[in-house]
C-alpha cells in the first residue's frame, strides 16, 4: 500500500493558491483538488473562504475567461459554452455575464469562417449529405440551430 504524504493546512492552502494562480479555476475544480488531500470539512471551509477572500478563486472571472478562451481557441458556440459552464456548477448570472464577453459580430464572423473552412475540406459530393455533415459539425461546436441553418444555406448555395 502506498502511503500518501501528509501536509499541514497552510501547505495545502499554498498548493491550492498556486493551483488557482496557474489558471482560473471554478469552485468545483478546487473542491475536487481538496478531496484529493482528504481534508476535514472545517479545514476545507477555511481554505475555500481564504481563497475567495484573497481573490484566488473568483467564479465570475473564471466563467468570463472560460467563455473567451473556448470561443477564441476552440471555436465553441454559445450553447456548448453554456453546457460546459453548467457542468461546472456556475450560476446562471455568471453564465450570462460570461456570454457578454463574446462579441456578436465576432461570433457571426466565426461561424461563417468555420463553416466555409469545413465546407472546403468535406469530400462529400451529394449536396444534401454535405449540408447534413456541416450542420452536425456546427451542432457539436455548440452553435444555435437557427443560426446554423442560415449560415449553412448561405455557404453551400
Amino acid at each position: 500500500m502506498i502511503k500518501k504524504p501528509s501536509f499541514t493546512v497552510d501547505e495545502i492552502k499554498r498548493k491550492l493558491e498556486q493551483y488557482c494562480v496557474y489558471q482560473d479555476r471554478c469552485h468545483k475544480e478546487v473542491a475536487q483538488k481538496m478531496r484529493d488531500f482528504n481534508l476535514i470539512p472545517e479545514a476545507k471551509e477555511m481554505i475555500l473562504l481564504s481563497l475567495i477572500q484573497d481573490n484566488f478563486l473568483n467564479e465570475e472571472r473564471f466563467a468570463k475567461s472560460f467563455a473567451r478562451g473556448k470561443f477564441r481557441i476552440k471555436n465553441w458556440g454559445k450553447q456548448r459554452i453554456i453546457i460546459e459552464l453548467k457542468f461546472r456548477d456556475i450560476s446562471a448570472y455568471n453564465i450570462k455575464t460570461a456570454l457578454k464577453e463574446i462579441d456578436e459580430q465576432e461570433y457571426i464572423a466565426s461561424i461563417y469562417r468555420i463553416t466555409e473552412n469545413r465546407n472546403e475540406v468535406l469530400s462529400e459530393s451529394d449536396g444534401y449529405k454535405r449540408k447534413k455533415k456541416l450542420i452536425d459539425f456546427l451542432m457539436r461546436k455548440g452553435f444555435e440551430t437557427e443560426l446554423i441553418y442560415k449560415v449553412v444555406n448561405e455557404v453551400t448555395s
